[in-house]
């Protein structure tokens, strides 16, 4: 996978894409912050950029490194610490009128079954949805858009082409948009759980 970013003419989707350290470096995710369920001292990343598939996918800039975020967290009974690394991006890929902010990571500190969507609401919120659980926003960065597709002639420019769909992804399944899908299934089902978890709280 290329380090590079997708550069801010080319085509593809402003979103947010999620990703997990492997041997001190960013693998992209192949489940979603839903389902994927960290172990104690694992290191989970996500990167907000245009990306137009999974070969341009922009990986957080900082090291996947669990001991620089987590060290100053001790550990508990009954719980895991898991580092949570944001990177807003870049402003070449923000929304028209926003300044991504300044990219920072986390310690959170959860039960032992949670799930990486859940490591995430525990330390960047506010978090924003759409009306179909598709996260749109972490820290509340951007402030407007969701997954919107940016035109080859113009940044920020919405295409009338479709959104991908949530259903794809599925490793080697050889579709030049294969990762960009799987990313935004991706925050599909990390708001989905953030839904059920909220649902769960206030029962």
């Amino acid at each position: 996978m290329l380090l590079g970013t997708a550069p801010a003419h080319a085509a593809g989707y402003r979103y947010w894409s999620f990703w997990q350290g492997s041997g001190g470096q960013w693998a992209y995710a192949t489940q979603g912050p839903g389902t994927a369920r960290p172990g104690d001292g694992d290191v989970i990343g996500f990167r907000f950029a245009v990306s137009a598939d999974s070969a341009d996918a922009a990986k957080p800039r900082a090291a996947a490194g669990f001991g620089p975020v987590c060290d100053g967290t001790p550990a508990a009974d009954g719980a895991k610490r898991v580092a949570v690394v944001l990177d807003f991006g870049t402003p070449a890929d923000a929304p028209d009128g926003e300044t991504p902010p300044k990219a920072r990571s986390a310690c959170a500190r959860v039960g032992e079954d949670a799930t990486a969507g859940e490591a995430l609401a525990a330390v960047a919120k506010p978090l924003r949805y759409d009306s179909s659980a598709l996260l749109c926003a972490i820290g509340g960065y951007p402030r407007t858009g969701c997954g919107e597709q940016v035109s080859g002639a113009e940044k920020g420019a919405e295409s009338a082409s479709p959104k991908p769909a949530a259903d794809g992804g599925k490793k080697g399944d050889g579709g030049p948009s294969a990762g960009l899908i799987g990313g935004v299934a991706a925050v599909v089902a990390l708001g989905a759980a953030a839904f059920w978890q909220a649902r769960r709280r206030r029962g």
